[in-house]
């Protein structure tokens, strides 16, 4: 098992990061990033096979990860510069003109890491699902995560992709829903009420779990035990957003606006500096 005050020293420091981006360029989306920062930190850092200093596209012989609700970019930045893809002095460039680090992840930049673009919402599970037939077919038994968000459930393509995914039991794809129950415009249940998410999920013929996505044990234990399932497997995350930043915290609005001097000054004061800030 991994060192989990380790992680959740990487865990802090990302937040840091992910605040200071945004601010910075005064753009960017600081709720959902702070909320899912506890998963990226986990999969980076203690789950994922990977190789960061000999990245490619194919990623053969390696897991895959994909970002379906790109606009958190922020958080998968700082954990990919944390992890070792680019330095992390680049962290400084983001959402600047003509940089690699844009504020939807895309992929004619060449960054390490970005395997697909991932701005428009609902279109990263088929990816995801592609990914797995295409590593069963080269005999590559490595696994296949993707991120959704909750509100981004409301988009027709994701339950496309999940009955097939379900119809053909593909394996080795694990999908996390990050079940903050909060979207831009409101909370999930007064845009567009998702339900019983477990029940549809078992519908379309996946294994759901549920688990805590701001604790490490919780994150690492439930992907642990999906590793062993055989078909599809989805994990209903349930988070904060704005998670570590009290101010932020129990409200939408912190989907996608930044923190003003004041602000930041106030965050910082509340996320431990443990790595050293960029």
């Amino acid at each position: 098992m991994s060192d989990i005050k380790h992680l959740q020293n990487v865990a802090s420091q990302t937040r840091r990061d992910i605040v200071r981006m945004v601010h910075a360029v005064q753009s960017g989306h600081p709720g959902g990033s702070l909320g899912c920062a506890d998963l990226f930190v986990a999969l980076y850092h203690a789950i994922l096979k990977q190789s960061p200093s000999n990245w490619t596209m194919n990623g053969e012989g390696e897991d895959l990860f994909f970002l379906s609700n790109g606009h958190i970019s922020p958080v998968w930045y700082s954990v990919l510069a944390r992890a070792g893809y680019f330095d992390v002095t680049e962290l400084d460039s983001f959402r600047k003109l003509n940089t690699r680090l844009q504020g939807h992840p895309t992929t004619h930049e060449g960054l390490p890491g970005i395997r697909i673009a991932s701005g428009s919402l609902g279109q990263g599970l088929s990816a995801a699902i592609g990914a797995s037939l295409s590593k069963k077919l080269n005999n590559d038994s490595n696994h296949v995560y993707v991120l959704m968000g909750d509100g981004e459930l409301q988009e027709g393509q994701v339950w496309e992709a999940a009955m097939f995914a379900g119809a053909k039991k593909v394996k080795n794809l694990i999908a996390f829903v990050d079940w903050n129950k909060r979207q831009i415009d409101g909370d999930v249940e007064d845009v567009m009420d998702l339900g019983d998410l477990k029940a549809k999920w078992d519908a379309f013929g996946w294994k759901t779990m549920e688990m805590d996505g701001n604790d490490m044990n919780s994150i690492l234990s439930t992907v642990e035990k999906a590793k062993s399932e055989e078909g599809p497997v989805v994990i209903l995350m349930k988070t904060e957003m704005g998670q570590g930043v009290d101010f932020m915290m129990g409200s939408h609005k912190w989907h996608g606006i930044p923190p003003s001097d004041e602000q930041l000054a106030q965050a910082l004061e509340q996320l431990e500096e443990t790595l050293g800030d960029y």
